[in-house]
């Protein structure tokens, strides 16, 4: 039965881990822990093909323990209370149990709370790996337990130090056979910082170069293995939300080719192109505001552009309303208005509506004193009733609405400011 590439290459050794040197480095606590037999539980944290497993299993050797692994998958709190007897056993040897666990993110609250007693008396060492962000994937019961390591992709160095062992060791694919330098390249590049990935596509391009007899693994081989190209993106996970921030972020910043840039990132990985839609409207309200009105309805529209027209035509007019974002003249005003008042009104409770605000469709309304003195704006100056407050009786007028000095914020503050003035004097005569 054959053995994928990947899986003969896994490294014997810590010296043979490729990536990572933060983490082993000589003089890392992690390394320094594990290699005088002080094993202690953590959370790995990383894409897919960073080593997590691997890694575990390294560590797990230098320190001496004996070594499990489960998946969240298929193990359960049963599995767990196995476990946790097992690891008294092994203590009582003088040999302690590290247990890795696959995917940890997938179990569920009560499954993570069975690891909190064994974590506590130290029967079994704990390493979990997860793509996901522990902050939102696991509870702040287990993380305080445990420390966080996080992984990062592989660099292209990296992936050619792999690469290159790949093609000259014997449990490789030690051969005749050698491969350009462009094709190396090109794996590392369409691997995108997967070490499994970059493994699977050299042996499948190796496999394509032996069908044709030939000795050199070329850049053809390599395009015919990979198919269709694939990037690193996860629709539920970190990655989303990390791109998503920076193209938020891009437009904020007023960096229209940054904009255009992670929008692209964004559409060439899967994600839903309606929810990058979802979130220019927001930022067209967020940090656009009223400096540039207009912004919301080309935001709005170019959703509905690509609702009417679809993948790919409709993905111009995402990319339109994105660079207009961020080529505008930005107000954060509007936003940070409704965030004071919505922390005023929490403060404050239910106040009632003063007497000249009240509705008053009915002759018993109009009895009760509903809209009494309520003064008309149409009818005055500017269709602007100078002095009167539109706010609870017991709630002082409060300015939560500062227009900037940028786009159509200028004239609005300045009408603001001139009926402020009027305002004033009318109190004081």
């Amino acid at each position: 039965m054959h053995t994928p590439l990947a899986e003969r290459l896994r490294p014997r050794t810590l010296a043979d881990f490729v990536g990572q040197e933060s983490l082993l480095a000589d003089d890392a606590p992690l390394k320094i822990a594990y290699e005088r037999g002080h094993p202690y539980p953590m959370i790995l944290y990383g894409p897919p093909g960073s080593g997590k497993t691997t890694l575990a299993r390294l560590l797990a050797q230098v320190s001496g323990g004996e070594f499990v692994i489960l998946s969240a998958l298929t193990s359960g709190v049963r599995e767990l209370k196995d476990l946790e007897e097992r690891g008294r056993a092994a203590r009582a040897h003088s040999r302690g149990l590290i247990v890795f666990i696959d995917e940890i993110h997938r179990y569920s609250r009560a499954q993570q709370d069975a690891l909190l007693r064994p974590l506590e008396e130290g029967t079994v060492v704990v390493i979990g790996a997860t793509t996901e962000n522990p902050a939102f994937a696991l509870t702040a019961a287990l993380l305080s337990r445990v420390r966080l390591h996080v992984l990062e992709p592989l660099t292209p160095a990296d992936l050619g130090r792999l690469l290159a062992r790949a093609l000259g060791a014997p449990e490789g694919l030690a051969r005749a056979q050698t491969a350009s330098d462009a094709a190396l390249a090109l794996i590392a590049e369409l691997a995108d910082g997967d070490a499994r990935r970059a493994l699977t596509l050299l042996e499948m391009a190796a496999g394509l170069a032996e069908q044709a007899h030939a000795v050199v693994i070329d850049e053809a081989h390599v395009r015919r293995a990979a198919g269709t190209r694939y990037r690193r993106f996860d629709k539920g996970g970190d990655l989303l939300y990390d791109q998503i921030s920076a193209l938020h972020k891009a437009v904020r910043g007023s960096s229209p080719d940054a904009a255009l840039y992670w929008l692209a990132r964004l559409l060439d990985g899967g994600c839903d192109p309606r929810y990058v839609a979802r979130r220019l409207v927001r930022a067209a309200s967020e940090d656009v505001g009223n400096a540039d009105p207009r912004a919301l309805t080309i935001a709005l529209d170019a959703w509905q552009a690509f609702d009417r027209l679809g993948r790919p035509e409709g993905d111009l007019a995402l990319a339109q309303a994105a660079v207009y974002l961020a080529s505008a003249p930005k107000s954060n005003a509007v936003y940070r208005a409704f965030q004071a008042v919505t922390e005023d009104v929490r403060t404050h409770g239910t106040l009632p509506v003063p007497a000249h605000l009240r509705n008053a469709p009915t002759a018993f309304a109009r009895a009760q004193g509903h809209g009494r003195e309520y003064r008309y704006p149409h009818d005055e100056p500017e269709a602007y009733a100078a002095g009167v407050s539109y706010f609870p009786d017991t709630m002082s007028p409060a300015v939560y609405y500062e227009p900037t000095d940028r786009g159509l914020e200028i004239r609005i503050r300045e009408r603001l400011m001139r009926l402020r003035d009027r305002d004033r004097e009318e109190r004081r005569g």
